[in-house]
């Protein structure tokens, strides 16, 4: 009884929980970042500089029988993947900036204790 126990409480606890619910919904924003990358920012904006630049098909180069275009493709992949992730997490940052909050006036003690202050400098 006491491994099923000790599982269930591994299994249960709330950083466990937190922690699949976190792979999970990372899963989904991973898709969508792919998608907004694949399916907007290449067609629009990577496609139309890669024509100009007459290399169309990037994955294609080689020299030598090394493929260098697939690096090439997956590293301005990356490139796009990393700039939308920081622009939506900028956006976030923005949005879930919390207020700012007004500093405090001194408290009583420090009002009493800056009159004594100026009392004793008077003597």
């Amino acid at each position: 009884m006491g491994l099923v126990k000790e599982f269930k409480d591994f299994a249960f606890k709330g950083n466990v929980m937190d922690l699949a619910v976190a792979v999970i919904i990372g899963a989904a924003f991973g898709k969508i970042v792919t998608s907004l990358v694949e399916d907007v920012i290449t067609p629009l904006l990577l496609n139309p500089a890669l024509k100009a630049a007459g290399a169309e098909n990037i994955a294609k180069l080689t020299w030598n029988g090394v493929a260098y275009g697939n690096f090439l493709s997956a590293v301005i992949s990356f490139l796009c993947i990393a700039l939308v992730l920081f622009w939506v997490i900028k956006a976030a940052n923005r949005i879930n900036k919390p207020a700012e909050v007004a500093p405090a006036g001194p408290t009583k003690e420090e009002v009493l204790l800056t009159e004594i202050r100026d009392l004793l400098k008077t003597k």
